[in-house]
């Protein structure tokens, strides 16, 4: 079993992860293009054309499916990759977990990029999953760059930022953008206010990999034996994990089980 997976960036790390802890003998395809990110300023045409470019380089690997673990590929490139890959290749997008955040109950904020922050797109998710809670859209300007750098001090200040205009009575938080679910225990502790319930955070990691499996039959087999490779792609090209994402537990576990090839 193959499964691609593919970002701008080191986004991508949280949801290998996610297919690594669920199926320990997947051997994993990591396509990005991080000269060219953040995708999130650029038009849809821009993203769209990027997008097909690292779809393309990790289809050329043969997997058995494709997670597309960004969200603005999702929401720009998601019909174009699935119009050029499918059937042959399932093709499973990211979507903001705003549906199982408002079933929690209110207040929830929606941290993103500030590209997403406000989109009709995020608009849409809100009024259909969470009209009936109170949602803030949060803003994160030079979040994902911070994270994608791996940049603590840059981390620290963003998420500061953010924190500071997230209202302090949230029960629920959202990360919109997947670089966040690698920093997500930091989020955690800036929103958490003394005295509050713990805040809960919704990413779409997790989700993904369980559906990535679904669309190809795969069981979860979390105890399999695992002699499962990994294949990074940079630009199309063959490289290793960038020296970043080897400063997140995400990047360390993936370099650790899974001998590049």
């Amino acid at each position: 079993m193959k499964i691609a997976l593919m970002d701008s960036g080191i986004g991508l790390l949280a949801a290998a992860t996610a297919v690594r802890r669920l199926r320990p003998d997947a051997d994993l395809v990591l396509s990005s293009d991080p000269a060219t990110m953040p995708w999130g300023p650029r038009t849809p045409q821009d993203v769209t054309t990027l997008a097909l470019a690292v779809a393309r380089a990790a289809a050329a690997h043969r997997p058995d499916a494709l997670i597309v673990a960004c969200n603005t590929a999702s929401v720009h490139a998601l019909p174009a990759l699935r119009a050029e890959l499918e059937p042959a290749l399932p093709v499973i997008g990211t979507v903001p977990a705003i549906k199982p955040a408002a079933a929690g109950g209110g207040p929830v904020a929606i941290w993103a990029t500030p590209a997403t922050t406000g989109s009709p797109y995020q608009r849409g998710l809100i009024g259909e999953f969470a009209r009936s809670v109170e949602v803030t859209e949060v803003p994160c300007p030079g979040l994902a760059d911070a994270v994608q750098n791996a940049d603590e001090a840059g981390i620290d200040r963003a998420v500061a930022a953010a924190a500071a205009l997230t209202p302090p009575d949230v029960r629920a938080v959202v990360l919109g953008c997947t670089h966040y679910e690698i920093v997500a225990e930091r989020i955690r502790t800036a929103v958490q206010r003394p005295g509050l319930p713990p805040v809960v955070l919704h990413g779409s990691a997790g989700a993904v990999a369980a559906q990535a499996l679904r669309r190809i039959g795969a069981e979860p087999a979390p105890s399999a034996e695992s002699e499962a490779s990994l294949t990074v792609l940079l630009s199309g090209s063959a490289g290793e994990l960038p020296e970043a994402a080897l400063a997140y537990a995400e990047g360390r576990l993936l370099a650790a089980v899974s001998p590049v090839r």
